[in-house]
């Protein structure tokens, strides 16, 4: 954003700026961290988010960034087409544009030519190998560097590998192949790494703040009220208080159990934001979840990810053959390793027992990490999730903190 403001307001290079990212990082980073320098806080960013007539709205307004999710690529173009207004464009996570064949990239690459200033930020530009650089770079130098074509591409650098006939379903680097691209793209490609920059902690906390829509808020708020009655301010049972708390929680993170014990669900706000979160980290990921319902709609979200359920399970994280790995906090207990497969943690659903939330972070954040530890938490804004979230890091998830939590949410949802 320095640079941004640099090239607009010194340098008049640049007039309007359009910021491609991940939704939740469109939403939650590039709208909000210019608020917290104090040489950022004149630029004017509009928010391309929502449904097709608030987008309209955001691209009306006169600001200096524009910032659209990467879902919403096509959209844009189509809706411009040949009037393309944006002479600078950054792409954040460019390794999401690495398949020539998406519509995204294809999209994109119709429109690239009229920007005289293309931006591409990500951490893993080659995770599953050398042929994710060429959609990659082509959208920064148009083809000079690595070639018009991907099938150019490969014939420079490439070989055949597995084939089935004439179909090729892997492509081998030939010799110093990867020194050659390294070398051709390097003019305008900066690597940094955080550790050679930054005195990193250990361990790094995260809050990541998930909005739910209106009409989502509305009906978590009715079942919220709905529990609080059952509050007695005059005469509360632990149980009844750890009961409805438990439902609250329940309900924040998206689904909770009827009175007859089946499933009802809210909201999805927490499972795409934990989508994007695998998508877009390149450790493996332990994910924290609290109940059977959240198990199970993770499942469905994200295929690929796998419970444990035994010591193999604990062995093949540790070797980082597991991309997602579900824990129930209780389940991890005392002592055991799981520091050696990944340093990311998500906490999906929040627990209020301080001593669960410490060693549940523990299997990552111990002796024999050689990385820092970033714990994210999902934090459903406007729910108990923030109440719980603050007892946990002021360490206080006494009773008494509890109770104070759920007459909060009562005096809120005026039910006192």
């Amino acid at each position: 954003m320095t640079a941004i403001d640099i090239l607009i307001n010194e340098r008049f290079e640049v007039d309007r700026v359009l910021v491609i990212a991940p939704k939740r990082v469109a939403e939650d980073t590039w709208t909000r961290e210019h608020a917290k320098w104090d040489h950022l806080r004149h630029l004017r960013v509009s928010k391309v988010l929502g449904g097709p007539s608030q987008r309209l709205q955001a691209l009306a307004v006169d600001a200096d960034i524009y910032v659209i999710g990467r879902d919403n690529v096509v959209w844009l173009v189509e809706h411009y087409r040949n009037a393309w207004p944006f002479d600078m464009v950054v792409i954040d996570e460019l390794s999401s544009f690495k398949n020539p064949q998406a519509k995204r990239f294809r999209a994109l690459r119709k429109v690239i030519p009229r920007a005289s200033r293309v931006v591409g930020l990500t951490g893993t530009p080659s995770a599953n190998g050398l042929m994710d650089l060429w959609a990659e770079i082509f959208l920064l130098d148009r083809g000079e560097r690595l070639g018009q074509t991907l099938g150019a591409y490969r014939e420079k650098y490439f070989r055949p590998g597995a084939r089935n006939g004439y179909v090729v379903f892997k492509w081998e680097p030939l010799a110093g192949a990867r020194e050659k691209i390294e070398a051709a793209i390097s003019d305008i490609c900066v690597s940094m790494s955080a550790a050679d920059y930054l005195r990193l902690p250990q361990r790094i906390d995260n809050l990541i703040p998930v909005k739910l829509s209106p009409q989502e808020m509305k009906q978590y708020k009715t079942m919220e009220n709905e529990q609080l009655l059952h509050i007695d301010d005059e005469d509360v049972v632990a149980l009844n208080a750890a009961a409805v708390m438990t439902k609250l929680l329940q309900i924040a993170n998206g689904r909770v159990y009827s009175a007859d014990g089946n499933v009802v669900q809210l909201h999805n706000a927490k499972l795409e934001a934990l989508a994007e979160i695998i998508d877009t980290t390149d450790s493996p990921v332990l994910v924290f979840y609290s109940y059977k319902h959240d198990l199970d709609a993770i499942r469905a979200a994200v295929p690929t990810a796998r419970t444990l359920d035994g010591p193999a399970d604990i062995v093949d994280w540790n070797a980082g053959r597991i991309r997602a790995l579900l824990v129930h906090p209780a389940s991890v207990g005392y002592g055991l390793n799981l520091q050696e497969g990944g340093n990311v943690i998500v906490w999906y659903g929040l627990t209020w027992s301080l001593e669960l939330y410490q060693q549940a972070n523990a299997r990552l954040y111990r002796q024999g990490q050689d990385k820092p530890v970033i714990i994210h938490h999902l934090i459903a804004e406007g729910t108990v999730d923030e109440q719980v979230m603050d007892a946990l890091r002021a360490k206080n998830t006494s009773q008494a903190a509890l109770m104070a939590a759920l007459k909060e949410r009562r005096t809120q949802c005026g039910t006192h």
